[in-house]
């Protein structure tokens, strides 16, 4: 597996997502520990560090309670829109 500080952990992260293998909480989490905590100063190239932080966005907050999503739709981001910008994400920088 990658340590944290490993860009490659992101696109892991990303597939597992996508391929339903992990749930939106463990990539947020996930993502959270690796891009937000490790690598957003360094180890990324110039397009990375802008995906990857539009990503960080949507994951932050990304909420499974439609209670939420209720109180105010703007705020939060659900399963889908996570989906989405990480199909995004992963289509633009696997170009």
């Amino acid at each position: 597996m990658f340590e944290n500080n490993d860009k490659r952990k992101l696109y892991y992260l990303m597939d597992q997502f996508i391929e339903s293998k992990i749930s939106p909480e463990t990539f947020c989490d996930e993502f959270y520990y690796c891009f937000d905590l490790e690598l957003a100063d360094s180890g990324l190239s110039h397009i990375e560090e802008i995906k990857f932080s539009e990503l960080s966005e949507v994951s932050s907050r990304y909420s499974g309670y439609e209670s939420d999503h209720l109180l105010d739709p703007n705020a939060f981001f659900s399963k889908q829109e996570l989906l989405d910008k990480i199909i995004e994400t992963k289509n633009i920088l696997n170009r």
